[in-house]
């Protein structure tokens, strides 16, 4: 079995595409996947399954998602060894667990405009692009970031982000599902 998570994108915010995250357990269920956890209300599941094309994957959950709820939402799905990767790839300390942000990618940019980006980026802000993870280290609160609200406009792809608090909570249910 693989494992994989999935992290949606724009699920229960501000009282739009509202998914329960018990229904969302349920229609996953149905789709013949095992072992599923959930984590808070945003979007954020482990589950293991025999197939391994995430693409197809994706967008099978987001179809079946269309035709319960009414939206199809973008989701990103990441094996272990992705996950992994992004936490042992992170450039900057883990002090502030709100401050840091991990920007999953759906694709490698092709063009990131990584110039446009420094213009944005705040004095206290840093950032690292490396493979299909942007980081952000936004000390100041990315409700304040200018550059965070234009990340996925810069890179020309797709993206969902969460904090380190959630990647590291993730990362602690990925380590208590491998034992």
């Amino acid at each position: 079995m693989n494992t994989l998570i999935a992290l949606f994108r724009g699920i229960n915010v501000g009282g739009k595409n509202r998914l329960p995250m018990k229904e969302l357990t349920a229609l996953l269920e149905d789709l013949g996947f095992k072992s599923i956890q959930t984590y808070i209300q945003s979007g954020n599941v482990i589950f293991q399954t025999r197939k391994k094309q995430t693409g197809k994957l994706a967008k099978e959950i987001s179809a079946r998602i269309q035709e319960t709820h009414g939206f199809e939402p973008h989701l990103i799905l990441l094996g272990t060894e992705e996950m992994q990767s992004a936490i042992d790839n992170n450039p900057f300390p883990v002090k502030e667990g709100k401050a840091l942000h991990f920007f999953f990618l759906d694709s490698f940019p092709s063009k990131p405009d990584l110039e446009k980006l420094q213009a944005l980026q705040a004095k206290s802000e840093q950032f690292h692009l490396q493979e299909k993870v942007f980081y952000l280290h936004a000390p100041d609160g990315i409700g304040r970031s200018k550059l965070a609200a234009k990340v996925e406009a810069c890179l020309g792809v797709p993206v969902t982000a969460r904090n380190w608090n959630t990647v590291s909570e993730l990362d602690s249910m990925l380590q208590d599902t491998s034992n």
